[in-house]
């Protein structure tokens, strides 16, 4: 059975990832506006957020994991809002020029942080399996890549890296499909003998609202089929969007159902790289495979937030600031990050800091749902989005994890 299971864990990678890198699928121009958000969000975050969900609601993870997936649904309405105004509408008012000033400048600072918080997990997950696996080996990779990627963006830009990102994400698909496959044999299996996991959660009432509202950065990604508007037409950017949104909800929420029924909360210590522990018990396989994955998802998103972070720093300061100096602004805070912050409290840090930015996304659509469409219902239901990311931004809290 465990051969058989391996097997079928190959074969369906192997042939997602045939058919993701067929030609009429890589160039199809829906695929290609999907992969920007769809990389973003399962590059945030898909590997920590099952054992985080499992080890702190219990038997709760999986309706947590759909309250922050409508969550990030309620910011991407605004921000799919604000799309189709801007396009109808392209002039517009002093407020929503300045909010959306400021709403730059957040999303730069926030790119700054997501960078260490990729690039910390590509150092955990970079020695997991070596011999060299410890807190210090990891955060001297994760500074390793940092000062590369600095260089490389100093140099040379990032054009050439930005074209790994429809392979990387090809790779990433395919492997998770893969990971669906082994945990569902593994499901089966314990089903079938009687051993389930249904535990209690660890976290309630209001300890696990702030938790969960630290973990936004998890589900965090789609805003960026905004900013490709010299590529693609409102309408596909909107389209683009809402496919990422949907396949990534439907992934998350498989994962995160059949990972809380399979292990008890205290099964493995909670870490980083819990999942790769996860799945020494159930495929021989597919720690390797997660490893690979989160190597190249956490890169490949890594360098698309430098380069976000550089382009916005040298727009916003009118050519003062040049890219440069952003990838250089980047890197100092990622390394001071990686040295005097745990993981889980980089974790937090992104969330708040995307708080910030969705919430002043909201901002900018009430204000447009006002002026330009005449919708005040639309108004009311945007700041009532925007009041959730300040919640976000005020009471999130990090998760409580081994070094």
């Amino acid at each position: 059975m465990q051969l058989l299971q391996e097997i079928v864990i190959g074969a369906v990678t192997a042939g997602v990832l045939y058919v993701l890198l067929m030609k009429r699928v890589r160039t199809a121009r829906a695929w290609r506006a999907t992969v920007t958000p769809l990389a973003s969000i399962i590059g945030s975050g898909f590997l920590v957020l099952g054992p985080i969900l499992s080890d702190s609601y219990g038997k709760y993870a999986p309706l947590v994991m759909l309250l922050l997936c409508a969550a990030a649904y309620a910011f991407g309405t605004a921000v799919r809002f604000n799309i189709r105004n801007i396009d109808a509408h392209p002039d517009r008012s002093p407020l929503e020029e300045r909010l959306e000033y400021f709403s730059s400048w957040s999303l730069a600072f926030a790119y700054c942080i997501s960078v260490a918080y990729y690039l910390n997990l590509f150092g955990a997950f970079g020695v997991k399996l070596t011999p060299f696996n410890s807190p210090v080996a990891a955060k001297s990779l994760t500074s390793a890549m940092l000062v590369l990627i600095l260089a490389v963006g100093w140099l040379h830009g990032f054009r050439a890296m930005e074209r790994m990102e429809q392979a990387a994400v090809s790779l990433k698909l395919a492997i998770i499909a893969g990971l669906l496959v082994g945990l569902t044999f593994y499901f089966a299996q314990q089903s079938a003998a009687g051993n389930l996991v249904v535990a209690a959660p660890p976290k309630t009432g209001w300890t696990g609202i702030t938790l969960a509202f630290g973990l936004i950065i998890t589900i965090q990604g789609f805003e960026t089929s905004r900013y490709l508007g010299e590529e693609y037409s409102a309408a596909m950017r909107i389209r683009s969007m809402h496919y990422a949104q949907w396949t990534t909800t439907v992934i998350y929420f498989a994962y995160v159902l059949l990972l809380t029924f399979l292990f008890h909360p205290d099964a493995v210590a909670l870490s980083e790289t819990s999942i790769v522990d996860m799945m020494k018990l159930v495929s021989t396989l597919l720690p390797m495979l997660l490893v690979v994955a989160a190597l190249s998802a956490q890169f490949s998103a890594a360098i698309a937030d430098t380069s976000g972070a550089g382009g916005l720093v040298a727009e916003q300061s009118d050519g003062r600031l040049s890219s440069r100096m952003g990838y250089l602004i980047l890197v100092l805070i990622g390394l001071g990050l990686t040295w005097f912050a745990h993981i889980f409290e980089i974790i937090t840090y992104a969330s708040k800091a995307f708080a910030l930015y969705y919430a002043l996304q909201c901002a900018i659509a009430s204000a447009g749902a006002l002026k330009e469409a005449r919708k005040p219902h639309l108004a009311v239901l945007f700041a009532v989005f925007g009041m959730l990311a300040v919640a976000v931004l005020a009471f999130g809290r990090p998760v409580e994890g081994g070094s």
